[in-house]
């Protein structure tokens, strides 16, 4: 069964455009939308190892690292964490353009 993935307009209409034709980085927007479908659009948290990641992107695992590097660092579109030091990574996805209405 397929499930439906909706996406916030920004991700298409902005966020695409930049990483591809901008950062040159179309490998870090496949995994900011591997991860925006596994996290519901950063409604909750998903662990991944980038072999996981890579194995279901379809991207090498260099790719992916090279991407979640982009995506962390530069523009701090993730946020990454572990349970341990042998735990996979957990993955967040952040939506920046998206205000908090309870921040002012």
């Amino acid at each position: 069964m397929t499930r439906k993935l909706e996406l916030d307009p920004y991700v298409v209409d902005v966020l695409m455009r930049d990483l591809v034709g901008h950062d040159h980085a179309p490998s870090a927007f496949l995994v900011y939308l591997w991860l925006w479908a596994r996290t519901e659009g950063g409604h909750r948290r998903f662990a991944a190892s980038l072999a996981g990641i890579a194995l279901e992107t379809g991207l090498s695992k260099s790719s992916v690292q090279n991407a979640v590097r982009q995506l962390t660092n530069r523009r701090q579109l993730i946020r990454v964490t572990r349970d341990g030091p042998t735990s996979p990574p957990i993955y967040q996805v952040l939506t920046p353009w998206i205000r908090d209405p309870a921040a002012g």
